[in-house]
């Protein structure tokens, strides 16, 4: 059986979270795309980590974690992860690479820096991790796969090629120094070193796994409102955040993912840049970024302060949709118990027009948000296991959202541990 864990907005879901807990009765987790250009924070009983590479079910000595095809696979910082874990006493997981996997070049990370520098005021809010350089050579087809890695004769002529190409940009566009080819390959051979004991045909071992009747894990970065074709373009990433790309990224056939788990903050965090109809600012944010997530709204990657909002059922209604939604998993709820009341976005008015479906760019950026407020429960939450137990100003609000986004929610998140969950049926 293969199950997808993805987000229904801009990210920053708690989906580590989730794979982590699902995580224990998987065979094997995937990461499907994107890079290191955004964590997912996990605690449990090694310490909290903050992972960006490796799949979210390391943490299990009975799981394989895999980095699939589409991910864009920074080498040296795999290998600092799975150093950084080891070193809190986590067993040394079981990690396979695809050998189609392609590589996070070091100019990568210099043409993303260099882009946003030039950029200036209307730059991207980029985490300048490499990954939109990266994707635009996947994609113009001058990246690197892990299997060029071991063909040398190959290796030698393409770093000279990417050189010449590259070094046009560096010299008139960005004016900064040019790139050594003979640098570069010396670069490539300690990828190659580094990564040789790991790679893998992931589509065939997936394959055979689904054939013995294996649970699969897809686990997703980022989410709905930042894929390049669905989200708010062109603030969006530049990998499908989708779970139906999970098929393509990890290749295996679309029709074998049966479960569809959504990550769905119980309010609205952001980072980056973007339309975020929701969005609070002042005190008001300030307090709901100090109590959120385990420790505040920080970045796992950058550190930046996340941008604060109430939940937005307009965004999370069509994030569940375009994900093909099975089970929402509703995270962070104790966070809410110091609030009297609880504004939730229900609608967008735009042009005096109000509206519950998800528009394109340009009519969201004219979006004001209807609000509805619904009332607090005041208490903390935490420890409760129980659906029924929790205050009933707390049920009527997952009720609420539920009926507003209709998607069922069968997992409530109520502290960052990975047993504080409730599940409901």
């Amino acid at each position: 059986m293969v199950k997808a864990v993805v987000g229904a907005n801009w990210g920053d879901e708690g989906k580590g979270k989730i794979t982590d807990m699902l995580a224990k009765d998987a065979d094997i987790i995937v990461r499907f795309q994107g890079g290191a250009n955004a964590g997912h924070t996990i605690v449990n009983n090694y310490g909290k980590f903050a992972l960006h590479t490796l799949p979210s079910g390391v943490f299990y000595d009975h799981t394989t974690s895999i980095i699939g095809n589409g991910v864009a696979l920074n080498i040296p910082i795999l290998f600092e992860e799975i150093k950084s874990i080891t070193d809190k006493n986590v067993p040394m997981p079981k990690i396979l690479v695809s050998n189609r996997a392609q590589i996070v070049m070091p100019y990568h990370i210099l043409f993303d820096q260099y882009e946003e520098e030039r950029l200036g005021k209307a730059s991207f809010g980029s985490t300048k991790s490499g990954i939109a350089p990266f994707y635009s050579d996947k994609y113009a087809k001058i990246g690197y796969q892990v299997s060029e890695l071991f063909d040398e004769e190959l290796l030698k002529e393409k770093v000279v090629r990417t050189c010449e190409t590259k070094n046009v940009l560096l010299e008139h566009l960005y004016h900064k120094p040019l790139l050594d080819p003979d640098e570069l390959l010396e670069t490539l051979h300690s990828y190659r070193d580094m990564v040789a004991p790991y790679v893998c045909d992931v589509s065939l071992y997936l394959w055979n796994a689904l054939k013995e009747g294996k649970t699969i894990l897809l686990e997703g970065q980022l989410g709905t409102l930042k894929d390049p074709d669905h989200g708010i373009y062109p603030m969006v990433t530049s990998s499908s955040t989708l779970a139906a790309y999970g098929a393509i990224g990890a290749g295996i056939p679309a029709q074998s993912i049966e479960q569809v788990v959504t990550v769905c903050k119980a309010y609205s965090s952001a980072v980056g840049a973007g339309a975020f109809v929701s969005e609070i600012f002042g005190e008001e944010a300030d307090e709901l970024r100090r109590r959120g997530g385990d420790g505040g709204e920080f970045g796992a990657t950058t550190g930046r302060p996340r941008r604060m909002g109430w939940f937005d059922c307009v965004a999370s209604k069509y994030g569940c949709r375009m994900q093909g939604t099975t089970d929402v998993a509703f995270t962070v709820l104790d966070v809410l118990g110091y609030l009297d009341e609880i504004p939730v976005c229900v609608g967008y008015d735009i042009d005096g027009e109000v509206t519950t479906e998800f528009p394109v760019t340009s009519r969201l950026e004219k979006a004001k948000p209807v609000l509805k407020t619904l009332p607090g429960w005041k208490c903390d939450i935490r420890g409760i296991k129980k659906y029924e137990d929790l205050p009933e100003n707390c049920r009527n609000y997952i009720e609420f959202v539920e009926k507003e986004i209709g998607f069922p929610i069968t997992m409530i998140s109520n502290g960052p541990g990975r047993d504080d969950i409730i599940y409901r049926s």
